[in-house]
């Protein structure tokens, strides 16, 4: 029987554990061969000694089913390692048609408290981390449209955060760095669609060591029942964004949880004021917008996601 993803090869990073791991196993599972990458620091600050045994015991374990893989332990948030990443994707396998961007750290603070390199070290592996790795495999996917003459296959799955819609106070350097990975997926998917390539986003939850503290204790499933917040739950979408079905799929965001994805529109107009004269005038934007926020919650954001349950559809 013919898998969704045989005969393609993906590169999945931050795959050594949790959603990247299990979203590895996933597209291997539908056929993909797969390059497992993960710098494999053991503090999720990213803190500790690189190690090389996440990625190989994650690529071991597609190779032990039946799947091909091998491990790549650099840093995505290094240019060049980035570089040759991809390179060992198309050196492996011939050439890239999967990306899938996953790791990431967490460095929490109060934006009053936080410190430079705090800030600094969270957008680069993050954001960072997500523009190396698709500067490298847009660019391979560009010169093999032009060798050929016309589109090729190419997907990009890159993963935000509701954190950057719901404000995560004590995380102002992972909700701007998952925001402006909505923006990089955007602006992808418009650059590289004439070439055949797609770039979504997706928002997961999920329980893993990097939401630890955020899900404790939340949700936990009975002794016996699968639990709502696996990573398990997130993979499927990945694997489906990745296939040659979704091919019609690009720029969107969407979430995903345990039985539900949500696809989010983007910000709509609430209100629209006029000026009665050439330009406002300070007096003029008091009586139009004083009244309009007026019975609304000081805190009360664009786009609440607080709507969604955790409840399976």
């Amino acid at each position: 029987m013919s898998l969704p993803l045989q005969g393609l090869s993906a590169i999945v990073t931050g795959a050594g554990r949790g959603l990247g791991r299990a979203e590895a196993l996933e597209l291997a599972r539908l056929g993909a061969a797969v390059v497992v990458n993960d710098y494999g620091q053991p503090g999720r600050d990213g803190s500790g000694e690189a190690s090389t045994a996440p990625a190989e015991q994650v690529a071991e374990e597609i190779r032990a089913a039946g799947g091909r893989a091998v491990a790549h332990t650099g840093d995505v948030s290094d240019f060049e390692a980035a570089g040759a990443l991809v390179a060992l994707a198309v050196g492996m396998y011939g050439k890239l048609d999967i990306l899938v961007n996953n790791a990431g750290i967490l460095r929490d603070r109060m934006v009053f408290s936080m410190s430079e390199d705090e800030w600094d070290s969270v957008i680069r592996v993050h954001l960072k981390g997500h523009f190396n790795t698709t500067h490298f495999a847009s660019a391979h996917w560009r010169e093999r449209s032009k060798a050929s003459g016309g589109p090729v296959y190419g997907r990009v799955v890159n993963t935000s955060s509701e954190a950057f819609l719901a404000g995560s106070a004590g995380q102002p350097n992972y909700a701007a760095a998952k925001g402006g990975i909505v923006g990089l997926t955007t602006s992808t998917a418009s650059a590289l669609r004439k070439y055949g390539v797609t770039a979504n986003a997706i928002c997961p939850r999920a329980r893993t060591r990097m939401t630890e503290d955020v899900f404790a204790g939340f949700g936990e499933p009975a002794p016996g029942e699968l639990d709502p917040l696996a990573p398990e739950h997130v993979a499927p979408l990945v694997g489906y964004l990745a296939s040659p079905a979704a091919s019609r799929i690009t720029g969107q965001l969407l979430v995903v949880h345990g039985g539900m994805v949500a696809v989010l529109d983007r910000p709509r107009v609430a209100a629209q004021f006029d000026s009665a004269k050439e330009a406002f005038s300070y007096e003029e934007l008091t009586g139009l917008l004083g009244p309009y926020y007026a019975d609304r919650a000081p805190d009360e954001t664009f786009a609440a996601t607080e709507v969604l349950s955790l409840k399976r559809a």
